[in-house]
């Protein structure tokens, strides 16, 4: 891609319900390459797993400027479209989004996840506006993705999750936003039920339990991500080769880690 128009409007193009778009979550320069390097068609971050490798917490806990400058890092890596995992906007205020999203921009990011969490659905479209809005005025097609956290979060009567949902993406489409993501979905008729009721892209997170990535499209899910499930894995894998060493002194727990030379080579081919 040529410029960063030209990679935003690549990365629209990936989000269709026939052959949905699939994202192996990464955190770090090594994790982006390593995505990459398997055949990925675009990079998303996580924003627990950016937090982790920065030695903080998940949830709003990593400023702006840290988490972007490992933004930076992670498109410069990588030659392909990347989207930003941005929590609620990393600011107190939709303007402060707005600042943000210029940030992301300017860090080579083509798209963002935007999350409700415990903000009103007003708050939470106006911190969408306030990207497309920013977006809009640097003529990069941002690809806007809001998080709408009501069944992660059991917000509501269970009855009524669905509706609230619906409500809640109606109303961030008109913000201005291009795709909805509703984590903590994994029964087939729901997800169902949303791609059939949101009239954009529905992205699910997926993972161990979940409907696979075929099944998954063929319920609508035009988007499929796994979030901080990678690096979970891989800090599971820490934890438990240094258990396996300190206390059994063996190593079965590294029999599967990455051949020393190709992982060098592959972090060593002249990208910085």
């Amino acid at each position: 891609m040529t410029n960063l128009r030209d990679l935003a409007l690549h990365f629209r193009s990936l989000h269709t319900s026939d052959r949905p778009l699939v994202l192996a979550n990464v955190w770090d320069t090594a994790s982006a390459r390593i995505v990459a390097e398997a055949g990925a068609h675009a990079i998303a971050t996580t924003s627990a797993g950016v937090a982790w490798d920065l030695g903080a917490a998940d949830g709003d806990r990593v400023d702006r400027a840290t988490a972007l400058d490992s933004l930076a890092r992670i498109t410069a890596a990588v030659g392909l479209p990347v989207t930003a995992d941005i929590e609620g906007g990393f600011a107190e205020t939709a303007d402060g989004v707005a600042g943000t999203v210029r940030d992301v921009l300017a860090a080579g990011a083509v798209g963002v996840n935007i999350e409700d969490g415990a903000r009103s659905n007003e708050e939470h479209t106006r911190r969408i506006a306030a990207a497309r809005a920013a977006a809009d005025a640097a003529d990069v097609p941002l690809y806007v993705n809001a998080r709408i956290d009501v069944y992660l979060a059991g917000i509501g009567a269970e009855h009524r999750r669905l509706e609230e949902t619906l409500e809640r993406a109606a109303a961030c489409l008109a913000a201005g936003a291009d795709g909805i993501f509703v984590p903590g979905v994994g029964d087939p008729r729901t997800v169902q039920a949303l791609a059939r009721g949101i009239d954009a892209p529905l992205n699910v997170l997926a993972g161990p339990g979940a409907p696979d990535v075929a099944e998954l499209a063929g319920l609508g899910a035009a988007r499929i991500s796994v979030g901080s499930g990678i690096a979970q894995a891989v800090h599971g894998l820490v934890r438990d080769a240094a258990r396996e060493l300190l206390t059994a002194g063996t190593y079965t727990s590294l029999t599967r880690g990455y051949d020393y030379g190709e992982l060098n080579a592959l972090l060593g081919d002249g990208r910085q």
